[in-house]
């Protein structure tokens, strides 16, 4: 009768002590707030880029301009950790930049409105995205206290996708860009809304020609997704291979993976390489770079790592 209920006990603890670990396991992936990577800071000569992780594998960004202290958030899908980010940085939060309209990057912006207490200018280059009263365009401008924001459409993931291109005032030091689902490190994003053309034109053309030292910040942590592609494509391409054993000890410690720069995704991104002879060749052997695009981007859409 004892052994029988001590049993019972026994197996009882047994259960909870597997079912906590298993806890511990998910918290030691997910983080203590459910975050997929660290808070990390990265500091530029004229401003810092807070990296804030949200929901599954996204990315917001708080962008501060060093001089004044004033700041704008990008993708703010988690508004309370953007305020209690702003609040413990004891910044001025003035803009939202919203790179497109899909939920889990303009998903937060009414909220925030909502639940910040000055008026916040909310930019966007798509009537879809919540809160809006800022519409822009191609090469429009914009100021973070002193630092210069210019617009980049780059249609193609949606219709209406906008990368913002940010650097000092006085046109010195390293610039940023926040590339939402257009450019990841490694990668772009899926063709819901527009055609190869369309990437080209926004990979190859316009941002290709930002500085090769501009810093990009990517809308998701998909770095080593898209760099086991990468490898797929170009298997004799070093950069590749050094790229991921690097993202990997990242990952390991769930450190985030960006940024890189735009020169070294000229060197690794099958995507801003279709003019490269050995992407070509993988794509089917077509010299021209969009039908490279297409192709790539079709098998990419099926790609299993």
């Amino acid at each position: 009768m004892f052994s029988s209920a001590w049993r019972s006990v026994a197996t009882n603890i047994e259960t909870q002590l597997t079912a906590a670990y298993f806890r511990v396991q998910k918290l030691r992936k997910v983080g203590l707030r459910g975050m997929h990577s660290t808070l990390e800071d990265v500091k530029l000569e004229s401003m810092q880029v807070k990296i804030l992780p949200a929901l599954q594998d996204n990315y917001m960004y708080l962008i501060v301009d060093n001089k004044t202290r004033e700041a704008a958030v990008v993708d703010p899908v988690d508004p309370e950790l953007v305020i209690k980010t702003v609040q413990e940085a004891n910044v001025t939060l003035s803009k939202v930049l919203t790179t497109h309209h899909h939920w889990d990057h303009a998903g937060g912006n009414e909220k925030l409105v909502k639940l910040w207490e000055k008026e916040l200018e909310v930019y966007g280059g798509d009537d879809r995205i919540g809160a809006l009263n800022k519409m822009v365009r191609q090469d429009d401008s914009f100021t973070i206290g002193s630092l210069n924001v210019r617009c980049l459409s780059t249609p193609c993931h949606t219709t209406g996708h906008i990368c913002y291109h940010v650097t000092a005032g006085d046109g010195k030091g390293e610039g940023a860009v926040f590339t939402g689902d257009t450019l990841f490190q490694g990668g772009c994003g899926r063709f819901f809304e527009g055609t190869p053309e369309e990437m080209y034109e926004a990979l190859c053309t316009k941002l290709s020609a930002l500085p090769d030292t501009t810093k990009v910040f990517c809308g998701h942590e998909y770095t080593l997704q898209n760099m086991s592609f990468a490898r797929h494509v170009e298997p004799d391409n070093e950069s590749i291979q050094q790229r991921i054993e690097w993202a990997k000890l990242r990952r390991a410690s769930q450190d985030p993976t960006v940024p890189s720069t735009i020169g070294e995704e000229k060197i690794w991104n099958p995507f801003m390489r279709v003019h490269e002879a050995s992407v070509q060749k993988h794509a089917g052997g077509a010299t021209d770079p969009i039908i490279t695009m297409g192709k790539l981007r079709k098998e990419k859409d099926n790609f299993k790592a």
